[in-house]
């Protein structure tokens, strides 16, 4: 049996890599469209379209924690 898996770079993921990464390891659906929404946000997103998943998750955490009443 083949692995097909790619390595990727956490400093420079895809949109949809990213989705796919956060949406296995946190029990719910994730879309490419819901990381570029919040990659634009956080303005976090690189000039070439790819994120930094520990800068999209600090910056995840710190939203999340200003909204909580």
């Amino acid at each position: 049996m083949g692995d097909d898996r790619q390595p990727v770079n956490p400093a420079a993921l895809a949109p949809s890599d990213a989705a796919r990464l956060l949406a296995a390891h946190g029990g719910r659906p994730i879309t490419a469209d819901m990381v570029l929404a919040a990659a634009d946000e956080g303005k976090i997103l690189m000039a070439d379209g790819r994120l930094n998943v520990v800068e999209l998750m600090a910056w995840l955490e710190k939203d999340i924690h200003e909204h909580r009443p």
